[in-house]
């Protein structure tokens, strides 16, 4: 909002500087967006006389005009405005000013040959008007020559450019703000008393018929005739003008002012036309919602079509008005107007809002009714522009309806507890000098009487009972404001500054930090990470499906994160951007007997032909191969510190049968791994090797949230030599390789460093059903060289538990 200094003078006495104010409403947590300085548009600008205007001799649309400015001589000043004319007050900007509005400084020129000593200004040229046809002449016909023209321009005037947060409707008044400065400074205030207005209620010159009473609790229309419309006298709209409004005239600018004075918006009717939309000679005031479809004109001229949602003032039924937003065209005030009729009402905000939004509409009364005006002084704000109306515009009161659902005035007070305690509590201890004390009472009686709340002596118990005040009903409603509202006045910067005793150091979760060690290692084997939506299409067993969806093809909760991330692979290849190699972290659903259930899973895909430039196989592909693809798995799993065992497994149809494997860790179900399968793949357009993975993390997390492997330990590397020995046999196809390599390292020991399957044959020479493998075992100590005595018990063990668990025949 825009506070004209001039205007809050007249309410409150303000600090000496501008700047003073703005730094106190700062602190007191009312934003100063900008101080406008109006001064600097017109400093040395004054008011001339013309005494004389000839034609130019070299121009025809130029005048030179002899100027009384207050100097001992008259200053020849060449103008080009078509309205200048002896005997004419006119701002003259002298030699040396600056107009900082049109970047122009006023040195002496010649203009077509004949010299220039100043400039005859026009409202564009002071900032006042974007354009301007001519050159201003003051009104009064008493002026001073070469003195100060900027009183007579609204230009001695500085507005602040202010913000208050949405709990403060207050304060989007020049009241509310007096209120406010009075309250920080403890000057006293001086609002404007209205007179009381005598009216009676004439059923034939005004009824009402409120139909929707909570959307409009409260509407006085009153019934004012034979006014004279004019433009406002000038005073008006300057003060209009500083707050950044355009002035219409003397009745519709009284309806502004007072928005602006006390944040009640009114609205003025022309009541031969209300008469005339209504189609009768009597006239009902009507306030009802909208029925869909109707239409309404409004003062913007938009042709508008209403929802159910909108609030309408009627005449006998016929919309009029958008309540509380804008008023109608057909009904607006006009140079010819006569009758009127005043509209000071109280909406809800709620339905203001719908009805605002509904319409895209927000006006300078919907942004007041919107945040909740104050009910207790609407009587007080009619009155006042009634007064003012009647001084400016004439006219003649003939009658006043009231309809009221509200309570009395009582009801629109609350009262609070407010403990001593309390409040030093949360606010703590503040600065006295050099010294530490707690607020005092006194301080807090004397600023909760600033607020205008009235309070109860302080009991034995250190509580008061304190009665807020209407204008301040919609804020104050809790022991806490109360609080915030003694922080805010007594000075948020004369509180100590003051720390916790025992700071402690941020730090991550288990869980999160093991989460970051996942993703770390999952991205080092080249795999991005994706998010997906939780929701899925509704086609798989033990979904959940919600009741009320947002579409209908995204209805129901994944089950798993593997279809997201073979749905994106494909989209990957389609947009030409090759395979995706990728993981996801995200949280499952599925319903079981005993209810519904969520998990947390990791699960990955990746494949295709991973190097660049197809040139060096020969322009073919070279995708990965099965082992490959575990290796990258393994890396995971080695990076980890964590030994998974790889058991055969077809539970997926979507992966291959043969070629797919459950992974096991610790004797708990780990996940799966397996390739695409063929199916699939052809389907979807897939390369020839794609593979994916999906593991339970609460699983990972089970076993990595160890001290051993949170922190790595560092081990240090033997400085002996190592001793490797080969053994080769024949072994049944059923057996699998970590089954095998689970039985050696048992039988091998400490001494045992490493397990290698070096080679697999299957064909010629092999007993049918069985497969030749070969292992190479490596041993070292960290202590000695081993020798083959220490070696050869060990290996011969190995040997011998293979043929008991397996039944192997021993080919080495």
């Amino acid at each position: 909002m825009r506070i004209s200094l001039n205007w809050l003078r007249e309410l409150v006495d303000l600090p000496p500087s501008p700047e003073e104010l703005a730094e106190m409403l700062t602190m007191a947590g009312f934003e100063v967006e900008d101080i406008e300085d109006r001064r600097t548009w017109a400093d040395g600008v004054v008011i001339g006389r013309v005494l004389q205007r000839e034609p130019h001799p070299n121009a025809d649309k130029l005048s030179v005009c002899t100027v009384d400015i207050g100097a001992k001589q008259p200053s020849t000043i060449v103008c080009g405005a078509a309205n200048v004319r002896a005997d004419i007050f006119v701002p003259v900007a002298t030699l040396g000013t600056y107009l900082p509005k049109v970047d122009l400084k006023i040195k002496p020129r010649k203009l077509r040959d004949v010299p220039s000593e100043g400039m005859i200004c026009s409202l564009a040229e002071l900032g006042l008007t974007k354009e301007s046809e001519g050159i201003h002449i003051f009104p009064q016909e008493d002026l001073q020559v070469g003195s100060d023209a900027r009183p007579y321009l609204g230009l001695d005037d500085v507005i602040l450019d202010l913000t208050s947060t949405a709990n403060r409707a207050d304060a989007l008044s020049m009241v509310g703000i007096a209120r406010e400065v009075a309250a920080i400074t403890g000057v006293p205030l001086r609002l404007p008393q209205p007179p009381t207005i005598a009216t009676t209620s004439d059923a034939k010159a005004l009824t009402l018929k409120i139909s929707e009473p909570q959307a409009c609790p409260t509407y006085i229309g009153t019934v004012i005739e034979q006014v004279t419309i004019a433009p406002s006298p000038l005073w008006l709209q300057q003060r209009l003008q500083a707050s950044g409004i355009r002035p219409i005239n003397n009745v519709v600018d009284v309806t502004n002012y007072i928005l602006l004075e006390w944040g009640q918006p009114l609205h003025a009717f022309d009541r031969d036309r209300l008469l005339q939309v209504g189609g009768s000679k009597t006239l009902q005031i009507g306030v009802r919602f909208a029925e869909a479809g109707e239409t309404l004109q409004t003062l913007d001229g938009q042709n508008r079509t209403l929802s159910d949602q909108v609030l309408l003032i009627t005449a006998n039924d016929k919309p009029v008005a958008l309540a509380g937003v804008m008023g109608g065209e057909e009904t607006e005030v006009h140079s010819e107007t006569l009758n009127l009729v005043l509209e000071a009402a109280l909406f809800d905000s709620a339905a203001i809002r719908r009805s605002a939004r509904s319409q895209g509409l927000r006006t300078e009364a919907s942004a007041r009714y919107e945040r909740g005006i104050n009910q207790a002084e609407l009587e007080i704000a009619c009155r006042r522009a009634l007064a003012l109306m009647t001084d400016l515009a004439g006219g003649t009161i003939v009658a006043q309806a009231t309809a009221a659902a509200r309570g009395s005035q009582t009801s629109m007070t609350r009262s609070i507890e407010l403990r001593l305690d309390r409040v030093n509590q949360i606010l703590g201890p503040i600065s006295v000098g050099d010294e530490v004390a707690e607020l005092e009472p006194a301080a807090i009686e004397r600023i909760l009487k600033a607020l205008g709340c009235d309070i109860s002596t302080i009991n034995k118990d250190g509580v008061w009972t304190v009665t807020v005040p209407p204008y301040r009903y919609r804020d104050l409603e809790r022991e806490i404001d109360l609080i915030e509202e003694i922080a805010r006045l007594h000075g948020y910067n004369n509180f100590c500054e003051t720390l916790p005793e025992k700071t402690e150091p941020g730090y991550l979760s288990a869980e999160q930090a093991l989460s970051r060690k996942l993703r770390e290692a999952f991205r080092a084997i080249g795999l991005t990470e994706v998010m997906h939506y939780s929701l899925v299409k509704p086609n798989q067993e033990r979904q959940i499906v919600l009741s009320n969806p947002l579409f209908p093809d995204y209805s129901a909760l994944r089950t798993d994160l593997l279809a997201g991330l073979i749905e994106a692979f494909q989209y990957n290849l389609e947009q030409g951007n090759g395979p995706l190699n990728a993981f996801e972290i995200g949280r499952i659903f599925w319903s079981e007997e005993e209810g519904l259930s969520e998990a947390e899973s990791i699960a990955g895909i990746f494949g295709g032909d991973p190097t660049q430039g197809k040139w060096i196989q020969g322009g073919k592909e070279n995708p990965l191969t099965w082992f490959e693809a575990k290796g990258y798995l393994d890396s995971v799993f080695c990076r980890l510190g964590l030994v998974v065992e790889y058991q055969p497994d077809r539970r997926d149809a979507r992966l291959h049968p043969g070629r797919t494997a459950s992974l096991w860790l610790r004797g708990d179900r780990l996940g799966t791994f397996g390739q695409l399968h063929p199916q699939l793949r052809l389907e979807r357009g897939f390369p020839d090797e794609v593979y994916a993975f999906e593991l339970d993390i609460n699983v990972l997390f089970s076993a990595l949230d160890q001290d051993e492997l949170r922190v790595p330990i560092f081990q240090p590397y033997s400085a002996y030599p190592a001793s490797d020995r080969d053994i080769a046999f024949f072994i049944p196809t059923q057996f699998s390789e970590a089954d095998i390599e689970r039985v050696i390292r048992k039988a091998g020991g400490t001494l045992l460093e490493s397990v290698e399957l070096f080679d697999e044959y299957r064909g010629k020479n092999v007993p049918e059903g069985q497969r030749s493998l070969a292992f190479r075992l490596v041993y070292r100590a960290s202590d000695r060289t081993l020798t083959e005595e220490d070696i050869e018990p060990v290996h011969q063990k190995v040997r011998e538990s293979l043929v008991e668990k397996f039944r192997v025949d021993l080919r080495s």
